[in-house]
């Protein structure tokens, strides 16, 4: 088998060789998408015994081409396997990278409007100080045609001693959540050559006006004398809820800037023409002492949140959960109610499918179990009779809660609270949620006294409060399919007073499973009647 490589020439009225070559090199970047062209065609030939290589003559003085002449610029032998024609080795078409470096140049900025103390967006979408950061992640992930390279950064081992961070490198934006809340404390636009920006409908940054000091006092007004921070080398200028820093251009300039000189009046005179490096926007007055502010009303969205959970139980371990919920502009008329609703709401072990909706609404999604991974550890799987119908889960992903119901009675046989730590395979699936748990301690002099495991324990602490080993862990691998690996690493399943905490390398707590004996329900409910 052997193949060759046949190209039409184009019209040429040239004598000399090198005219000729040209040519021939101009109609192959012609229309020349991923380095081919539609004239290039690699067939195969039954030729027989292998010929030897053939070259083209040189062009004759005062020759012409004819349209359509076939000429055989080459004839490889090759092996069974062709090249295909992307892979030829030809040069890169100078056209189209000239083209692709226009469209880059050419793509649209980002023009965003700039509310201080509370968003920065547009018309489509709009990122609130205190969005929780499930929906700001939605936001990113409807416009990835638009926002592009966007980043996640935590710290992996103390997740909560630094900020979450949405790195948004194409733009120049980052969005600071809380680590303990996880909504949106700070939004910083650390690059504005990269985004216009507004005020009011007005531009104060965009490719032909720049954010100099004078544009800036144009648009926002007067304002507190600025202050001069000398390790950064950076002059902030102050609004409430927005903050300008500009870079000084020169180290010379940074001791008339000093809080002390000219009884600190000299930080009115900013250079002129200095350029804004960074801007931020965040809640209250203080940059350095702002925290994420409550969640907005438009963030709702006719979702309710959890605001705390409270693990009920009995002598013998948990019965069930009260949770404090939150709710805002529900029913018909959205603007009559614009206020936040605050309510209490009970589910114990053994209520009814009906109980639960009745007290906590529709679920977010349905999931209905395939198999019981966990039923080799109990004390006699082989002798279990494997049922006809599968048991399935409310999962209310706003409350950070699992509901799990029994196939055959429909009652309420498991809960599953989640915590929502960067670094889990389910991270951003579930709001964080804030829960409660008192823990029996069985010490010596202790009889009787719990302790409490919160959402941001950490299981080397809970151990210490129990006064005694706990048995070996069961190792959980978490995978989308068999094929693939968990990038996040294996977790560690505890059994603890008829619950299983689910511990990450780092020792914080990654979900907890309350289960325990079925519980008639309806003098529970009883109880809870006015």
């Amino acid at each position: 088998m052997w193949g060759f490589i046949e190209y039409r020439a184009p019209h040429s009225k040239s004598a000399c060789p090198s005219r000729w070559d040209r040519q021939a090199s101009l109609s192959l970047r012609r229309n020349c998408h991923s380095h081919m062209t539609r004239n290039w065609r690699v067939r195969d030939s039954a030729l027989g015994s292998s010929p030897a290589i053939e070259t083209p003559p040189p062009p004759r003085p005062r020759h012409t081409l004819r349209p359509g002449t076939p000429v055989l610029l080459q004839t490889l032998p090759l092996p069974l396997l062709l090249l295909p024609p992307r892979l030829l080795p030809l040069r890169p078409c100078l056209r189209c990278c000239r083209e692709a470096a226009l469209a880059r140049r050419a793509e649209p900025m980002l023009d965003l409007e700039v509310v201080p103390e509370r968003s920065l967006g547009n018309e489509q979408w709009e990122f609130t100080l205190g969005m929780p950061l499930a929906q700001a992640v939605a936001i990113l992930q409807k416009h990835c045609r638009i926002i592009k390279n966007v980043q996640v950064l935590y710290s992996e081992q103390s997740p909560l001693s630094h900020d979450l961070i949405l790195n948004l490198t194409q733009d120049g934006i980052k969005l600071l959540f809380d680590a303990f809340n996880q909504r949106l404390k700070v939004i910083e636009v650390y690059d504005l050559t990269k985004v216009k920006l507004k005020y009011c409908g007005v531009h104060f940054n965009s490719q032909a006006i720049a954010p100099t000091i004078e544009q800036i006092d144009q648009s926002f007004g007067a304002t507190h004398p600025g202050v001069y921070n000398s390790a950064e080398q950076l002059f902030h200028l102050n609004f409430r809820g927005l903050s300008f820093s500009f870079q000084l251009d020169s180290w010379t300039e940074a001791p008339k800037y000093e809080p002390n000189f000219a009884h600190g009046l000299a930080s009115l005179q900013i250079p002129h023409g200095a350029t804004v490096k960074r801007m931020y926007i965040y809640s209250g007055n203080s940059l350095q002492d702002t925290k994420a502010p409550g969640m907005p009303l438009s963030c709702f969205l006719g979702n309710v949140y959890a605001e705390s959970v409270d693990v009920l139980r009995d002598g013998t371990g948990p019965s069930g959960l009260r949770l404090r919920l939150l709710a805002a502009g529900c029913g018909p008329g959205l603007l009559a109610d614009a206020k936040m609703r605050v309510f209490e709401r009970s589910v114990y072990f053994g209520d009814s499918c009906q109980d639960v909706l009745s007290m906590l609404g529709s679920p977010h999604k349905v999931f209905y179990k395939s198999e019981d991974k966990m039923k080799i550890h109990s004390p006699s799987p082989h002798k279990q009779v494997p049922s006809k119908c599968n048991d399935y889960f409310f999962n209310y992903f706003t409350l950070g809660v699992d509901i799990l119901f029994d196939a055959n009675t429909h009652k309420v046989k498991k809960f599953v609270l989640h915590t929502n730590y960067p670094g889990h395979y389910n991270f951003n699936i579930y709001h964080r949620c804030e829960f409660k748990i008192p823990l029996a301690i069985k010490k010596e002099n202790a009889d009787g006294q719990t302790e409490t495991c919160t959402t941001y324990s950490k299981w080397d602490n809970i151990q210490e409060l129990l006064g005694h080993p706990v048995e070996k862990p069961v190792v959980l691998h978490r995978s989308s399919s068999p094929n693939n690996t968990n990038p996040f690493g294996s977790t560690f399943c505890f059994g603890l007073q008829r619950m299983i905490f689910e511990v990450m390398q780092n020792n914080h707590i990654a979900s907890v499973t309350l289960y325990g004996p079925p519980k008639p329900g309806a003098h529970l409910r009883t109880a809870e009647l006015p």
